[in-house]
């Protein structure tokens, strides 16, 4: 017997039980260790989740997928690695617990100690890895818990060093001055990567109008635009582009020069005076807005030529400030222009900045504005709304500073870049385009950060000949050290005790101490494929289980950041790819497609979700979505997955175990073989292993949403046409045959059938929804004494190629098609699916389609409770057809040829034109082609004939109903009527009673002509045509013009 199958079952609490029954019996351990034995692999990489905050429901997307696809191949028998990774070094820890401590800047941290600073940092990143392997657990993410590793460890770290050893002997590690985008409250500047790939915001910022008077042209001046009005202090020249026209005008007392597709940005009347090309104006000389400043002493400012000057803002006339701008600084180096760099680490005006000075850049601009006006070069400012550069973990706007920073050459392997990541199975497919578009564009990477808690970078600069040296392992610090060993020794390789070790400079024996900067925390992940498979100390496993066969991270910014950096270290090291395959996905967007935040009000917490909606419902959301689009998670969308696919897949599990056990059905009774069982049983086992292939190549290519929405139709086909048309079978009288007792092989048949469907589904689908297809194995499996001891330690299914049958699923797709337009067609006739009509006549999309009319018809005549089903060539004896042209498409594309195409509609053939059309065809209309959404069909029913039609089927039904087919249509509703108060009654399915009745004449016609099925579907007894006892349940009913009242006694 089956443990009976609650139909309302509360999946998150199934869960909770199911979590403690897996712990209790060890099932993850069991599950981890599975194929220890096995001579296949397949080598996973985690990319380390940071260790900052709880998970969120976006981080249970990612490792959704990670597990599903885990957990098929420990299912198909691969020994693999289950290290989970926490990423736990860098700026975003520094943040939190700056938070945490009320510290307003870096000046804060060492006041504080930076030692007790980077220990708190630890502690944060223990404290969360421990939170988020607890929801991990709640998410069934099975991974080797207590091995998973930590970018903060000594052996990343380590690793890192050899690496940056390894691009210094290539030459390609170097330190170079630049300007970057800085963080003034985090001071530190920003890579590339990281700007690009979450740095900018919409932010409204002054458009400020500036006049710069010229030297050698009294009274005239260039017109200039800026967002960045501090900036203006370090200006050194203007830029315009040659090619384009300029226009000299007068305004009042002004004479200004400006592009001339830029005119409407002046204020006011003017009056044009000439034009010249920007060449023209190229070596201009002009007084700068702060030549009052003592750091624009002897500054000489003049016209210079870029083209990357447009008019598609500002005045066509760029003020350029080297020292505060990348793409100023780039102009300068190629011009010669003296480089002013204005703000310190804390973006303060720093000397020699007049009244600025000690200011923030963030509080100058009103003294700015005052200062442009009493020097009269102020024009107008105006509010301008653009995406500009934030930093990506405090938020603070960022500031463009020179810095001396430290460069890993990129143009040295950019081919080789290239070369390898050809080589990698990307899915979706975009990706591998986009990692190629940004390895053509790419600068140099900047891996310095001049902040405290992060890789400690291993270079040793001397301050006194400047050469400089890479250590490459602790044990070379070690041989280097000259002092400070001792200290160091027994801490990890972070700040401030690595900075006790001095090295001797190998140029000019000098003392040398390591550089105070940490390193961009992308090279902590990017080197785990290294760190964490024993490169440095165990090449063997390294060998073993490098490159990874698959890695899994969100695209949106790793094709910039993770993929980056391990495709940069494995070139560099080994000149190959860290892994063959990487599968990603987009965002998650808040249910109504806006961006999920905490601020916003629309997040939702990891706990809350999995509470509410339970875990099986959004791995499943997870599974089922384009992974290449983004997703809009909440709890609607929960719901809609629930409805589609978890209640039916339990209903038909728990419709299963409730008949199985009235029937003492045994799952090790020998079944009748596939081919002596009934069509119906032939054509669902045929589907089940369909999808058991398709699901299986899905999943091993990635394809999680094709596996997911496979699935998804077949549970349908199974319970809108597998279970609903077998449920005679199941509710027939009689046990199923067991132990050669004759007993009905139909059911038994029936009963194995479905048996074989929900415990192969249960396995087939047990990496995507965990726990409620251990539910299911559970009882059906484990429960009879068989099987493994978890659906998770059981072997995946494969197809079985000789169940396949392809032209019974194409007679019984044919056969729900047209069952499908036959019930559109009775609908829209007003007529019952109980009351049975005489004809349905069908018209297919090809002469093999019609071939297997034959086939068909059983099921449609069962389906549609028609008599007979007959196929029709020529629909004009039931349906006249109208044919218009789709004026949207064809207007803009045909124009006066138009009335030519309508007229030859009016006089074609419709029905061939329709035909065509609804088939997918082209129809050619007095030589012209038309597509087949360039024709609109319309269809109007011939009296005593109701239509519907799709693609190119059609199905009508005759209207005409007679008494022979009125009375069966009654005996059907009345059937109906006591079936539902059956239910009302609280009766058992296998009750049988004695159902009693009282009407008319029409009543008891109905009972003498069909009583055999009114007792066999309603399990009556006896029909008595009497009043009810006054035990019976006991109802009047109204239908069809009768009048009956009707009693039910249980027996």
């Amino acid at each position: 017997m089956f443990e009976p199958v609650n139909s309302k079952m509360d999946f998150p609490s199934m869960e909770l039980e199911l979590l403690s029954w897996w712990e209790k019996n060890g099932i993850p351990k069991k599950y981890l260790e599975r194929n220890e034995g096995s001579e296949k692999r397949y080598s996973f990489i985690d990319g380390p989740i940071t260790a900052n905050n709880p998970m969120g429901v976006h981080h249970a997307w990612g490792r959704s997928y990670k597990d599903l696809f885990l957990r098929l191949r420990n299912m198909q028998g691969f020994k693999q690695r289950f290290q989970n990774g926490f990423d736990g070094q860098g700026l975003w820890i520094e943040v939190e617990v700056e938070k945490e401590l009320a510290f307003k800047s870096k000046l804060d941290i060492e006041d504080f100690g930076i030692g007790k600073f980077v220990e708190l940092c630890k502690q944060r990143v223990e404290r969360f890895a421990d939170i988020i392997t607890e929801q991990s657990k709640r998410l069934a993410y099975w991974m080797q818990w207590d091995d998973s590793y930590h970018t903060m460890s000594d052996e990343n770290n380590y690793t890192i060093w050899h690496f940056l050893k390894t691009c210094l002997s290539k030459g390609m590690l170097h330190e170079g001055t630049d300007v970057m985008p800085w963080c003034p409250r985090c001071s530190t500047g920003l890579s590339e990567h990281e700007i690009v790939t979450e740095g900018y915001r919409e932010i409204v910022h002054p458009g400020l109008f500036v006049k710069f008077p010229l030297v050698d042209l009294p009274g005239e001046s260039l017109l200039i635009w800026t967002t960045t009005p501090w900036t203006l202090t370090s200006n050194v020249a203007a830029a315009v582009h040659a090619e384009l026209t300029y226009v000299k005008i007068r305004q009042g007392d002004d004479v200004l020069y400006l592009a001339k597709g830029r005119l409407p940005s002046l204020r006011g009347e003017h009056e044009a005076i000439d034009e010249m090309p920007g060449a023209k104006l190229e070596g201009l000389r002009y007084r700068g807005p702060f030549d009052d400043l003592p750091a624009q002493e002897g500054m000489e400012h003049r016209v210079v030529c870029w083209d990357e000057v447009s008019e598609d803002e500002g005045t066509g006339i760029v003020h350029v400030a080297p020292g505060a701008g990348k793409e100023d600084f780039a102009l300068g180096q190629a011009n010669g222009l003296a480089v002013i760099a204005p703000l310190d680490d804390l973006g303060v005006f720093i000397d020699g900045f007049g009244p600025l000075s000690g200011n923030s850049v963030f509080e100058v601009n009103d003294t700015i504005y005052e200062s442009l006006k009493s020097k009269g070069v102020f024009y107008r400012v105006e509010q301008y709304s653009h995406r500009y550069p934030v930093c990506w973990r405090c938020g603070t706007e960022l500031v463009f500073r020179l810095v001396d920073e430290w460069f890993i050459a990129m143009d040295p392997v950019r081919e080789a870049l290239k070369r390898v990541t050809r080589s990698i199975k990307w899915v979706p497919e975009f990706g591998m385009r986009r990692e190629l578009d940004w390895l053509d564009n790419m600068d140099d990477w900047m891996i310095s950060k001049k902040r405290y808690y992060g890789l400690a970078l291993p270079i040793y600069k001397c301050e006194e000949c400047g050469h400089f040296d890479v250590m490459g392992s602790e044990d070379e610090l070690k041989k280097r050290a000259i002092e400070g060993w001792d200290e160091f020794e027994g801490h990890s390789p972070h700040r401030p005790w690595i900075d006790a070790v001095k090295i001797r400079c190998e140029k000019c024996s000098a003392t040398v101490s390591r550089i105070i900067d940490v390193g961009n925390p992308w090279l902590d992940a990017g080197i785990v494929p290294f760190s964490t498979l024993g490169y440095r100390h165990d090449r063997e496993k390294w060998n073993e289980w490098f490159p990874a066969d698959w890695i899994s991270e969100s695209f949106p910014g790793q094709f910039r950041n993770w993929f980056y950096s391990m495709l940069t270290m494995g070139t560099v090291l080994e000149d190959t790819a860290s892994f063959r395959n990487v599968f990603s996905y987009a965002m998650m967007r808040a249910e109504s497609g806006e961006e999920m935040h905490k601020s916003a009000g629309n997040a939702i917490w990891f706990e809350d979700a999995a509470d509410r909606m339970g875990v099986d419902t959004m791995r499943w959301l997870f599974a089922r979505v384009d992974p290449a689009a983004n997703i809009n998670f909440g709890y609607g969308t929960g719901d809609e997955v629930r409805r589609r696919f978890i209640i039916p897949l339990w209903n038909v599990y728990s419709f299963f175990v409730t008949y199985a056990n009235i029937d003492q059905y045994d799952p090790t009774t020998p079944a009748p073989p596939v081919a002596e069982r009934a069509e119906l049983d032939r054509w669902i086992l045929s589907e089940l292993n369909k999808l058991v292939g398709d699901v299986t190549t899905a999943l091993e290519n990635f394809l999680p949403q094709d596996a997911a929405r496979g699935a998804e139709a077949f549970v349908e086909s199974l319970s809108n046409w597998y279970v609903r048309r077998s449920r005679r079978r199941f509710w027939k009288s009689g046990l199923v045959g067991q132990n050669g007792d004759g007993g009905d092989l139909d059911k038994l048949s029936a009963y194995a059938t479905l048996y074989e469907v929900l415990e192969t589904l249960s396995r087939l689908l047990a990496p995507i929804i965990p726990f409620l297809t251990e539910s299911m194995y559970q009882n059906l499996v484990r429960g009879q004494g068989i099987g493994k001891e978890s659906v998770h330690l059981a072997d995946y299914p494969v197809a079985d190629a000789s169940l396949i049958d392809e032209q019974l699923s194409q007679v019984t797709r044919l056969a729900m098609r047209f069952s499908s337009l036959g019930r559109a067609a009775r609908s829209k006739a007003g007529i019952k699916v109980r009351q049975p009509i005489e004809t349905a006549l069908v018209k297919t999309r090809s002469a093999d389609e019609t071939r297997l009319l034959d086939l068909v018809a059983p099921q449609v005549m069962d389906e549609l409770n028609v008599r007979h089903v007959e196929a029709i060539q020529n629909d004009s004896e039931i349906a006249s057809v109208t044919l218009q042209p789709n004026m949207p498409i064809l207007g803009p594309k045909y124009g006066r040829d138009l009335t030519r195409i309508r007229q030859g509609l009016t006089d074609a053939n419709a029905a061939e034109v329709a035909a065509l059309v609804e088939s997918g065809q082209q129809a050619e209309i007095d030589g012209f082609t038309l597509e087949p959404e360039e024709v609109l069909v319309s269809r109007g029913d011939q009296d005593g004939y109701s239509t519907s039609t799709e693609a190119g089927y059609m199905v009508a039904i005759t209207t005409a109903i007679t008494y022979e087919l009125k009375l069966e249509g009654q005996a059907r509703e009345l059937v109906h009527r006591i079936q539902g108060m059956r239910r009302d009654a609280g009766f058992d399915i296998a009750d049988h009673i004695a159902t009693y009745y009282e009407g008319g004449d029409e009543l008891t016609a109905i009972v003498a002509t069909h009583g055999d099925y009114i007792r066999q579907e309603t399990l009556s007894a006896e029909l008595i045509a009497a009043a009810p006892p006054a035990d019976a349940s006991r109802e009047d009913h109204s239908f069809d013009g009768i009048d009956a009242t009707i009693g039910l006694v249980r027996q």
